[in-house]
């Protein structure tokens, strides 16, 4: 039997609800594949400064650092940028990959959709989040600012992840910039001398305006792109957009070490926190990262297969519901019990 130790911090809002449901799925799984699952809860957010005065206080960076992988639900403002920087977790994996059973979900034409499976792959610990801020006064009035700085090995050793992974797919990498506004920052030339050890990789370098079009109009040409933090975070929701919900995409921050951090790209969505309508797949989709990171691939096949049957059969939470007769609403709870069942 495999122990692994996940250090859960579901955080707020709807994250308490999507990282319970996910985990009492995944010890399902676990039971069903030989597989130990110890979970140790942790606070972050606003219940940390609350109980600890600390967004991202020292009790929970302590269960962190022992956990072989953290699942996270969702915060409103503090705490989260924090645990990237402190474990270094520049790398950001966003898969969004169109589910048959839901193509009609999108706004965007079914014969746009087919074969969709693109990977975002976003540097997480560096640029406009990261850099210097503040609120100043001069002779014209109040101002804010926010500084996006890049060191050159930091856009070399995101490059190189994004290149590993499209060598293991498609061999396409688009590389997302804004270098005619923002010529300090050569993503272009820098993700070039990288690629030079991958020749079998294309390597597209797109302005950033234009691949967000692109990504509307022709959501099939693309495989694996690659974005600085605000970029990358901007382009991967409209992957939301693609496969009909925010709610069913999830991601993977991993730094050198292999250590990561799993969590659903949607935010806490106070209008329905608390009552029982939050889609937990992205959490299920983060956690199945998790077990991939891990090695488990029996245990996603498991899951993937109850989550393919489950959407087949027209199973829906509130946020993918329009009311069909083809569609069956359930509740966020239900959805955790068809999924056990079918485990």
């Amino acid at each position: 039997m495999k122990h692994y130790k996940i250090a859960a911090l579901p955080g707020e809002g709807i994250g308490l609800e999507v990282v319970e449901a996910t985990l009492n799925i995944l010890q399902h799984v676990a039971t069903r594949h030989n597989l130990k699952l110890q979970i140790n809860y942790g606070l972050i957010g606003e219940q940390a400064l609350k109980k600890y005065g600390s967004y991202f206080p020292a009790e929970t960076l302590q269960i962190c650092s022992q956990a072989d992988g953290i699942l996270f639900g969702a915060v409103s403002k503090g705490g989260l940028l924090e645990l990237r920087k402190q474990f270094d977790f520049f790398v950001n994996l966003r898969p969004v990959k169109v589910c048959s059973s839901l193509i009609n979900y999108s706004s965007l034409k079914k014969n746009l959709l087919s074969e969709v499976d693109i990977l975002f792959v976003r540097e997480l610990v560096s640029g406009i989040y990261f850099g210097v801020s503040g609120r100043e006064k001069d002779r014209q009035g109040n101002y804010g600012y926010h500084t996006m700085k890049y060191y050159d090995w930091q856009i070399k050793r995101i490059a190189k992840v994004a290149l590993e992974k499209a060598r293991h797919r498609k061999n396409l990498l688009t590389v997302a910039h804004k270098e005619n506004a923002l010529p300090h920052l050569p993503w272009t030339r820098l993700v070039a001398e990288v690629a030079g050890a991958y020749p079998d990789v294309k390597v597209e370098p797109m302005l950033v305006d234009n691949l967000a079009m692109q990504l509307v109009i022709n959501p099939q040409h693309f495989d694996v792109i690659l974005g600085g933090n605000l970029f990358g975070d901007i382009l991967s929701d409209l992957g939301g957009a693609l496969v009909g919900s925010i709610g069913l995409l999830g991601s993977a921050s991993l730094n050198s070490n292999g250590l990561g951090l799993y969590e659903p790209i949607h935010g806490t969505a106070p209008d329905i926190a608390g009552k029982n309508q939050a889609n937990p797949l992205g959490t299920l989709a983060s956690a199945m990262m998790m077990l991939e990171q891990w090695g488990e691939v029996e245990a996603i096949n498991s899951l993937q297969q109850a989550w393919d049957n489950i959407l087949a059969q027209g199973y829906r939470t509130q946020d993918l519901y329009n009311s069909l007769d083809t569609e069956i609403l359930v509740s966020t709870q239900e959805l955790v019990q068809l999924f056990c069942k079918l485990l």
